[in-house]
């Protein structure tokens, strides 16, 4: 079941703010992908496992770790967040692609492998 892969809980993932945000993010060696999130959003508690998921399989390839938008309105602003969930893949300092809504985790899966191909090839 585990295949040797860590599956890290919600509370062990990281949780980017307005303070570590350029450093741990824009200033990254890797990919970084954010969950932009908000604890009363539906949607955003079904996407929880699937982020949770992802950083135990993909995490040699992406960081991952979460932000909430409540709490950091100005990254949400900047980055042009309008809806939530929003999965936000940085790379190099830039957000290189993006996911709105929840589409289940295979379309999670299939998105973040499509723009970490385009990300890692550029």
């Amino acid at each position: 079941m585990y295949g040797g892969s860590y599956l890290k809980t919600l509370s062990e993932l990281k949780h980017f703010d307005e303070d570590d945000f350029k450093a741990s993010v824009l200033e990254a060696r890797r990919p970084v992908l954010v969950d932009f999130y908000a604890d009363w959003c539906g949607p955003c508690k079904m996407m929880a496992p699937v982020i949770e998921q992802i950083a135990g399989e993909y995490g040699d390839k992406v960081e991952v770790g979460k932000l909430d938008t409540d709490n950091n309105p100005g990254i949400a602003m900047r980055y042009q967040v309008m809806g939530i969930p929003t999965l936000g893949l940085f790379n190099g300092g830039q957000l290189v692609d993006r996911l709105v809504g929840y589409p289940g985790p295979l379309g999670v899966k299939t998105w973040l492998n499509r723009a970490l191909a385009k990300t890692l090839a550029a």
